[in-house]
């Protein structure tokens, strides 16, 4: 009992730690090199660009996934996470369906890379690895966590969310977008990843892009971005009460708030809540759980991408 009671009282204090400390990497890397890094449009190194070769470029559609507060980086994500987006890929053959931004840093670095705290971040990797549900685990979940509550914050959330934008921007860039080109992009955010998409499209919108937002059991803000993206559906389970949270969480989401964000969009028909019946957000018969079956015969994970489809397939 007193090893327990230490080990909360340490993950307890690494989290106040974690809160106080959290918005200083985006500070930094906007004091250092991010200011700079935000005027340039990246370019394609294989296109000319010219007005009548934009003009020609034939509009695409693009489908930007940003996995959850377990990632350590882009391709370092969560086991169950990866048959998912490579049936969606599949399914989605109108899209080009992009997997390599880590939303959790505004330079795209994942935990496990050359940082200051990189060392305990690949030995946590190691333990995760042995052990998913090992308590030292939690630690990523918690750094992550922090990143996404400031990407939410109104005082730190325009430094980092320019920084994931642009990393989205580079990412587009790299799979085909002409900088430019009428092309539409869709951000589909699982879990944290649903805020920090959000918080990215406004940037987005000022680079040119037409953005539109899937969250999947995202926890939401009543971010300023809603007034300029296209349309945001948010995909959630009547069990998964992390999602729930953030419409406690974030007063902007509350019907008294009446001015926010949020509301407005609502009012605005930009919102659509689809509810996907009775998913947890993890451990089983959650999202990404091709095991459970529905009672329509399909699996949790199949009816999530059987609505993406559809939603998708809806005139623009």
């Amino acid at each position: 009992m007193i090893i327990l009671d230490d080990l909360l009282i340490l993950l307890l204090a690494l989290a106040v730690a974690g809160m106080v400390l959290a918005p200083l990497e985006s500070l930094h890397w906007w004091a250092t090199r991010g200011a700079e890094e935000v005027e340039t449009v990246e370019q394609p190194s294989s296109v000319e660009l010219t007005a009548s070769a934009v003009a020609d470029a034939r509009p695409r559609r693009f489908l930007v996934y940003l996995s959850g507060i377990g990632a350590l980086a882009a391709k370092d994500v969560p086991e169950e996470e990866l048959p998912f987006v490579k049936d969606l890929g599949d399914r989605l053959t109108d899209f080009t369906v992009i997997d390599d931004v880590f939303p959790y840093a505004v330079d795209n670095r994942g935990l496990t890379a050359e940082r200051l705290l990189g060392k305990l971040w690949r030995r946590l990797q190691t333990v995760r690895m042995k052990n998913p549900n090992a308590a030292l685990a939690v630690l990523i979940n918690l750094r992550n966590l922090m990143q996404l509550f400031v990407c939410a914050d109104r005082r730190y959330g325009p430094t980092y969310n320019m920084g994931t934008a642009r990393e989205i921007h580079r990412s587009l860039v790299r799979h085909g977008h002409v900088p430019g080109a009428a092309d539409q992009v869709v951000l589909l955010g699982w879990s944290g990843g649903g805020q920090i998409a959000l918080g990215a499209a406004w940037y987005l919108d000022a680079m040119g892009l037409r953005t539109s937002v899937l969250s999947l059991g995202g926890m939401l803000s009543d971010d300023i971005a809603l007034a300029r993206v296209e349309h945001l559906w948010h995909l959630y389970g009547t069990k998964d009460f992390l999602q729930a949270s953030g419409k406690l969480l974030f007063a902007g989401r509350w019907p008294i708030a009446k001015a926010s964000p949020w509301n407005e969009a609502d009012r605005a028909g930009k919102i659509s809540m689809i509810e996907l019946g009775p998913y947890n957000h993890n451990i089983k018969e959650h999202y990404f759980d091709y095991e459970a079956k529905l009672p329509d015969g399909r699996s949790y994970a199949g009816k999530v991408i059987d609505t993406i489809d559809e939603v998708l397939r809806q005139p623009a």
